[in-house]
């Protein structure tokens, strides 16, 4: 079984014990941080680590509810696992959480699924083929101007006073999960998602190549590329836009230094 195949199958076995475990009734507390998490995304983050770490015992393994081993950046390939990304919605009952796997070769993903079961949609790409939604092949959008853009953010940031421009009319909506947004604008669903805060490898590198494979572009609010398997894997902001709005966009937010 390849990777790609490995790892479908992976996330929709993953989803169907979210979507259970939900029904009967989640445990919850808050992480270091204040985070919340709840026994699926730890029962999810074993039965992930468990099946695929057999079938690849020698790909090194980060997840975000498992302790790091740095034996991972010693491996010639990774999975970068987020078992629930969109806990918050997740916890109430709202669709918009998904369980993110890529694998990760030289810093870059070369196969990922963002399946989101309680919407029953999967996305995936590896890095030769085409993105897809279900087995059908998507694209990002051709919006070429960001007045009446349908946008993924936090719209209390797009209205803030501070921006050296403000920032024309836009439908700008939210999602919880950031792999999720990013699947949108792969889509053409949404035809951008803009984060001004730090957000973990886990939650970006199986859409990174999803989105990438659909025709957009995904960088920090600076334009940088992501690398993954990093010793701190974390990265400032992200930028994910259809190719005509990507600089668009970077020229609006590309002055600000974030701590």
């Amino acid at each position: 079984m390849n990777d790609l195949d490995l790892i479908l199958q992976a996330a929709k076995e993953a989803g169907e014990l979210a979507l259970a475990a939900r029904e009967e009734g989640l445990k919850i507390w808050s992480k270091d941080g204040g985070s919340p998490v709840t026994d699926a995304d730890l029962a999810v983050d074993t039965l992930l680590k468990t099946e695929l770490t057999a079938e690849r015992p020698d790909y090194g393994w980060l997840s975000e509810e498992t302790a790091d081993d740095p034996a991972r950046l010693t491996t010639r390939r990774q999975f970068v696992v987020d078992p629930i990304d969109g806990t918050a919605a997740f916890m109430k009952n709202k669709p918009w959480f998904a369980v993110s796997i890529a694998v990760v070769e030289n810093g870059q993903p070369i196969a990922g699924v963002v399946h989101a079961p309680a919407l029953d949609e999967t996305y995936a790409a590896t890095i030769d083929g085409p993105a897809t939604l279900n087995g059908k092949p998507i694209k990002s959008s051709a919006t070429a101007e960001l007045f009446g853009a349908a946008m993924l953010g936090d719209a209390k940031m797009f209205a803030h006073p501070a921006w050296r421009e403000p920032w024309p009319e836009m439908r700008i909506e939210s999602r919880n999960s950031i792999a999720y947004r990013m699947c949108l604008v792969a889509a053409g669903t949404f035809d951008a998602a803009i984060a001004l805060s730090p957000k973990s490898e886990w939650d970006l590198a199986a859409a990174d190549l999803i989105c990438r494979r659909a025709g957009a572009a995904v960088s920090d609010h600076k334009g940088r590329d992501f690398a993954y398997n990093r010793s701190v894997p974390l990265v400032p902001s992200l930028v994910c836009a259809n190719r005509a709005l990507a600089p668009l966009i970077l020229s609006r937010v590309g002055h600000i230094e974030l701590p």
